[in-house]
């Protein structure tokens, strides 16, 4: 199934979600927070969302929510952008896609 793959790399940031997962939610905020409005897939509204989890898996991924694109490029749930951030690596792969300008 290609479906993830594309979705993921038709738009900067992208989070594969539930719409009852609160690590989902606590991601976005992050994201916002940082000037970037990732596009948002809620699998659990998708028809083919069964598909899009077991293909989430497949991928990589050790749990199917939040999964996190950057770029196209699978970065992982909540646990990795968290590490990201937490090293200073987050920001510098999110500035091409920042809407917001952060001041320092």
């Amino acid at each position: 199934m290609d479906k993830v793959t594309i979705l993921a790399s038709e738009k900067g940031v992208v989070l594969f979600s539930k719409s009852s997962c609160c690590l989902c939610y606590a991601v976005t905020v992050l994201f916002q927070e940082l000037g970037v409005t990732p596009t948002v897939y809620e699998i659990d509204q998708d028809p083919e969302g069964r598909e899009i989890e077991k293909e989430l898996m497949r991928l990589g991924c050790t749990v199917p929510v939040p999964a996190i694109f950057i770029g196209g490029r699978l970065i992982g749930s909540m646990n990795e952008v968290m590490s990201l951030h937490l090293t200073g690596g987050l920001v510098p792969l999110l500035k091409p896609y920042q809407t917001v300008k952060l001041s320092n």
